[in-house]
């Protein structure tokens, strides 16, 4: 190529040289190679898959120039610059081992999307990753940036594709949501500010080890600029900070459910408090907001909330606006989500609830509880969450394909909760599932659909199951 990987770092800088292997047209994929076409570089893209939705990507692509191959995604060629690769391609993958080794350097999406801001005015970036609570959080972030006044987007693993985002000039910042799936191949990266809410074992499948999952999730702070935000409830994310290359100055921010110390956000009386960000910090508090300003203002939702009231305040978003974006916030489906009451009964959609934290920071919102879990267990273990809610549950509806994996747990560790097994594995199960744990159900219970699970052994996924649930209960009602 005749300009160095090192020299592209702006939107300015001279692409026609390079020659681009994207690896995947899905969203993120399609984005990528339609920057790198628009930016003027040689692009070929390859995808597995050959159905419908990659035909139709590939038509678009093909007419902006770029040479499509589809149904083999084990190597690129040979002559290519850089390999792209998506966050849904895991670091083990025949691609990825095939451009390691032949010394070809990988970017992922992040890395794309960082090196095509504009050489001026790029729009910061305030990241958030976490095993469970980032989409909320991030959208909370969102929304309190723009009750400042600020053109903001909630982007990357949510909302809007990075890459896209990056290329709209009227942004002045980007709430970025990011998954470890996204943190491969990322090194030029430098947040304004960042947050890990919590770690607890999730994508072991995709990463090989949860110390490989630890240490791509903690990649989120490397050269952050100006506060690094932690979770103090839970002390990996301090230590990760501790651990992190940030640049000089940066800050280690806290949050907590409790009275915060010094340089912390915590909450007092009631009311969400600062004092990180205020000049009297030593012996004063700003009060922020209150936690009935938090929707569905359940524990986990106040830290969320914290957590994204700490990126915004480093942002420079004075008090009142995080009163008002919390207020006017929407929640985003499928996330502790109440669908009817009928009898007396809630029923609730947590779907979104894929590995057993989330599960458990959703079963411990609610007492007593109709619990229905199973789906795709992702090789996580249910003994603890199981030992730790076994006094709430009235009952569990189990389904999917790793069921056996939690009537195991209940046995072990809740002998005596009934337990409902429905074998079909079909989308259409959802009403017998419902069906069953409202036979379970009292007056004064919740139905939670929490599943702990991924849901592609029966579902398209997670929104799909919700979906489904919503529908059969309100069948019912």
């Amino acid at each position: 190529m005749s300009t160095s990987l090192a020299a592209l770092t702006s939107s300015s800088a001279d692409w026609s040289g390079l020659r681009a292997c994207v690896a995947g047209i899905g969203i993120a994929g399609f984005a990528a190679a339609d920057a790198l076409l628009d930016l003027g570089a040689q692009v070929t893209v390859i995808d597995g898959g050959d159905g419908d939705k990659q035909r139709e990507r590939a038509t678009i692509l093909e007419i902006l120039g770029a040479d499509v191959r589809l149904g083999d995604d084990s190597s690129a060629p040979d002559d290519s610059d850089v390999y792209v690769v998506s966050p849904g391609i895991p670091p083990h993958a025949p691609i990825i081992r095939s451009a390691i080794e032949r010394g070809i350097p990988l970017w992922g999406e992040l890395e794309l999307a960082w090196r095509i801001r504009p050489a001026q005015g790029a729009a910061p970036w305030l990241c958030v990753t976490g095993t469970n609570g980032k989409t909320t959080t991030t959208l909370m972030l969102d929304a309190i940036l723009r009750a400042a006044g600020l053109e903001s987007t909630a982007a990357g693993n949510v909302g809007a594709s990075l890459v896209d985002a990056v290329r709209r000039p009227e942004l002045q910042v980007i709430a970025t949501e990011v998954s470890a799936t996204q943190m491969p191949f990322v090194t030029s990266m430098s947040p304004e500010s960042a947050a890990c809410l919590n770690l607890a074992p999730d994508h072991v499948d995709f990463f090989g080890t949860m110390e490989s999952y630890a240490h791509h999730k903690a990649l989120v702070y490397r050269h952050t600029q100006i506060a690094a935000v932690y979770n103090v409830d839970d002390p990996v994310t301090e230590e990760m900070v501790r651990e992190a290359d940030v640049v000089e100055g940066c800050r280690a921010v806290g949050f907590t459910l409790g009275i915060p110390g010094l340089s912390m956000l915590g909450v007092v009386d009631d009311a969400l408090v600062d004092r990180a960000f205020i000049e009297e910090r030593q012996t004063s508090a700003q009060e922020l907001a209150t936690v009935a300003d938090v929707p569905n203002s359940s524990p986990a939702n106040v830290a969320n909330a914290l957590a994204a009231a700490a990126l915004a305040r480093a942002h420079g978003v004075p008090a009142a606006a995080v009163r008002e974006g919390l207020r006017s916030f929407t929640p985003a489906p499928h996330r502790i989500a109440l669908v009817a009451e009928i009898e007396g009964v809630r029923y609730v959609d947590d779907s979104k609830a894929t590995n057993t934290h989330a599960a458990s920071t959703s079963l411990r919102s609610f007492d007593p509880v109709v619990w229905i879990a199973g789906g795709q267990a992702k090789g996580q273990s249910f003994d603890d969450l199981v030992r730790s809610v076994a006094g709430r549950l009235r009952g569990v509806v189990l389904l999917g394909v790793d069921r056996d994996v939690i009537r195991a747990a209940l046995e072990a560790h809740a002998p005596g909760v009934p337990v409902v097994d429905i074998a079909r594995a079909d989308a259409e199960a959802m009403v017998d599932v419902v069906g069953a744990a409202a036979a379970m159900a009292r007056s004064g219970d919740t139905v939670l659909l929490a599943p702990g699970c991924a849901s592609w052994d029966m579902f398209r996924d997670y929104g799909h199951r919700g979906d489904a649930f919503a529908e059969a209960v309100r069948a019912r009602a």
